[in-house]
């Protein structure tokens, strides 16, 4: 019997010798990802062993800080109401106090004003509608510096300058 190959005979001989080498590959290739598989497995059952205690402890310590921040949040609307008990008690004794001070600061500048008028002009109607007037004005600034010190600071007077 002759080797007489025909071309069909030696492409099947090649086919076939590709075919199996393609299949040794795809051997090789699904071994290495196997391998692959079995290494990632290890991964992800090690980092679940090691984080899910990690991640249990974060959630018992954000649940000690919240319980904290209540605290705070507990102590803190404590200090806004004793805040505004003691400003509320500041306003009732200097509502009291800045009248009868408003009266003595004026009485003081009206005798202050009308005794320099006197010495100055020797008459006595003179001195007086003075007194009155500066008495007055004493008065009515110290009114203005009062209501001003109550009020929180704002932006500043552009006539001022």
């Amino acid at each position: 019997m002759p080797l007489a190959l025909s071309t069909g005979q030696v492409l099947d001989v090649v086919l076939a010798a590709f075919l199996v080498a393609v299949g040794l590959a795809l051997v090789y290739a699904f071994w290495w990802l196997g391998a692959l598989l079995g290494q990632l497995r290890r991964t992800v059952r090690n980092a679940e062993r090691e984080l899910l205690p990690v991640l249990t402890k974060a959630g018992g310590t954000i649940d000690r800080v919240n319980a904290q921040l209540d605290k705070v949040d507990e102590m803190t609307s404590s200090a806004v109401v004793a805040v505004g008990a003691v400003e509320r008690a500041v306003r009732a004794v200097s509502s009291v106090v800045a009248a009868p001070v408003q009266s003595l600061a004026g009485l003081a500048a009206g005798l202050r004003h009308g005794v320099s008028s006197y010495r100055t002009h020797h008459d006595l109607d003179e001195a007086l509608r003075t007194a009155r007037d500066a008495a007055a004005r004493r008065v009515a600034d110290l009114a203005e510096e009062l209501g001003e010190a109550g009020r929180p600071p704002g932006p500043p007077d552009a006539s001022a300058f």
